[in-house]
């Protein structure tokens, strides 16, 4: 695989933990997310994916699309792997609601066809 397609399958991944997360949240108040364990531990599961898969992008691919805050991912996903009791879930709520549906769409527009991964 061509570094350039290893990237945006990185970011294919993203994109569908993103929609996962998206998907799984909607409707939920923070109450309702803190008060659901399964649904804190699938949301703490999926951004560490999105982290780890930012990790993984290359230098160059990140600097083309600096727009995109690659570190504050890769910062969430090592909170939530290394430092687990320090987890902010207020934090990470906002998150899901505030910062993913942006991340989806600038996702969507570093992607070519899906087909062409």
């Amino acid at each position: 695989m061509l570094p350039e397609e290893r990237d945006h399958a990185y970011v294919w991944d993203m994109l569908q933990a993103a929609l996962e997360l998206q998907e799984m949240n909607q409707g939920s108040s923070f109450e309702d997310f803190v008060d659901d364990i399964k649904l804190m531990r699938a949301t703490e599961r999926s951004l560490e994916i999105m982290g780890e898969a930012a990790r993984r992008l290359s230098p160059e691919f990140k600097e083309q699309h600096n727009q995109i805050s690659w570190h504050l991912m890769i910062g969430q996903r090592n909170i939530i792997a290394h430092e687990y009791g320090q987890i902010d879930y207020e934090m990470l709520y906002q998150t899901v609601r505030e910062d993913v549906p942006a991340m989806i769409i600038q996702f969507q527009h570093i992607l070519p066809n899906e087909g062409d991964l």
